[in-house]
């Protein structure tokens, strides 16, 4: 049975686990993923130093294991935006968006016309290099409706802008951006501090009153079921190189213990 397609777990009830994928870019990172039961991967190019050509690569990893991928771009430049979704990511996560304005823009560069100013290339990676002759204008539809565009709430003005940034169409989740969004408020690391906890709560409500999905990274499998109870229905449960580390150091300290 084909995996459901990012579009398609949008709408699926119940929560949504993934995880990022920092440092292991290897050709087998999707089936290993896909094995272990995870719904999605986001590929990380902002912290990373990943470049398109590994986006690509691994794009195509992601494809045959049928697990739905998102790539978060390293900016809101529109080249960012679109050269990912070119390559073929199912969604693209753009950080530190704070105003509609911003949201605006990123939408313009990921959805073709008449939705948005997308530039025109077909038949590559995105449609699966299919041969197609069918008009412009039905490909355009298909390709704006696959593409998910998932928007980071890093900061106080992006949170307080989270209900007309999620109201607009085209917007299909916010992802809270824990650290950024804790430093931006001068309480680093601070996750209980009321102003953090004000703003998390903004969004989720703005979420939950526009129809749209919530998600959020979480340290490990317990806090991201905490995070389902809280209304986020998207989670990543860590990240590769971490998720590497713990187990490696819960097996040392059996062994050694």
């Amino acid at each position: 049975m084909t995996a459901p397609s990012l579009r398609a777990l949008l709408t699926r009830p119940g929560p949504k686990v993934g995880t990022f994928l920092f440092e292991f870019a290897t050709p087998g990172i999707g089936q290993i993923v896909k094995a272990a039961g995870a719904d999605f991967a986001v590929l990380d190019m902002e912290h990373t130093g990943f470049g398109f050509d590994t986006v690509r690569a691994t794009v195509k990893s992601l494809q045959a294991a049928e697990l739905p991928c998102v790539v978060r771009v390293p900016s809101q430049a529109r080249h960012h935006v679109s050269r990912a979704l070119d390559a073929g990511a199912d969604g693209v996560m753009v950080p530190i968006v704070s105003s509609v304005d911003q949201a605006k823009a990123i939408l313009q560069a990921a959805k073709y016309w008449p939705l948005g100013t997308r530039g025109v290339a077909l038949g590559l990676a995105h449609e699966r290099y299919a041969r197609r002759s069918e008009p412009l204008l039905k490909r355009f539809a298909e390709q704006n409706d696959r593409t998910v565009v998932i928007l980071q709430i890093e900061d106080g003005r992006g949170a307080e802008a989270a209900d007309a940034i999620a109201a607009l169409p085209g917007v299909d989740m916010l992802w809270l951006g824990h650290n950024d969004l804790s430093v931006a408020l001068d309480k680093p690391g601070a996750f209980d501090d009321p102003a953090f906890t004000a703003a998390e709560q903004a969004m989720l409500a703005a979420c939950r009153k526009r129809g749209k999905a919530a998600g959020r990274l979480a340290v490990d499998a317990a806090e991201a079921k905490r995070f389902t109870g809280m209304g986020y229905d998207f989670v990543s449960i860590s990240g590769d190189v971490w998720l590497l580390q713990s187990a490696l150091a819960a097996g040392i300290a059996t062994v050694k213990g």
